[in-house]
């Protein structure tokens, strides 16, 4: 894979971006842009930790099913899940079938339903300030920052799982904390922010 690649529309994509039209998608209408609302934060955070060890393709094709499966990701719904929920979801075969990532899910609720501020609040205070200009390719994204492991860090502190220092930052990419499009990407710079 290349650092950049040009679609059959004519458009530069990150690499990765232009592998699947799935991707396309994903690369080109979510990835890097803010997200808004604790649900939505907890949507991304809940599929980061289900992507641990797995393709991010396989959980974007499942995410329709993740969403019927987890009650659209609303955080006071999936906290109030109990041991028949966990039973249910270990056996939606339309979803990944991990009992330690399902679990990991309504701990995570509960941890979330207690923050006083929200999930987002939280998140969003681990932004790293903005880059200088873009990553200009690959090599140039990191995995772990001081932010990630930060975030990691706190997130556990107050009971989340599956939430390692690269998942946090897995995490600040996808709700658009931190842009890593690289230089020559079509897709524009995000507004920053907190999205809560």
């Amino acid at each position: 894979m290349t650092d950049l690649v040009i679609g059959a529309d004519g458009l530069a994509r990150c690499g990765w971006g232009g592998s699947t039209p799935d991707y396309a998608a994903y690369h080109d209408d979510e990835w890097g842009r803010p997200v808004h609302g604790d649900d939505a934060h907890f949507e991304r955070l809940t599929l980061e930790a289900f992507q641990s060890g797995l393709s991010w393709l396989t959980i974007l094709r499942k995410r329709a099913a993740f969403r019927t499966a987890f009650d659209g990701f609303q955080i006071k719904t999936v906290a109030g899940y109990d041991d028949s929920d966990v039973v249910r979801l270990l056996a939606d075969a339309g979803i990944v079938r991990n009992r330690a990532k399902i679990e990991a899910a309504i701990v995570n609720a509960r941890a979330a339903a207690d923050l006083p501020d929200g999930l987002a609040s939280l998140l969003w205070s681990y932004a790293p300030p903005p880059r200088a200009g873009r990553p200009a390719g690959f090599a140039d994204v990191p995995a772990v920052t001081p932010e990630s492991t930060a975030m990691a860090k706190e997130l556990k502190r107050r009971g989340f799982r599956f939430v390692g220092p690269t998942t946090s930052y897995a995490l600040m990419q996808a709700i658009g904390m931190v842009d890593d499009h690289l230089l020559g990407c079509h897709v524009g710079p995000a507004t920053r922010g907190v999205m809560g």
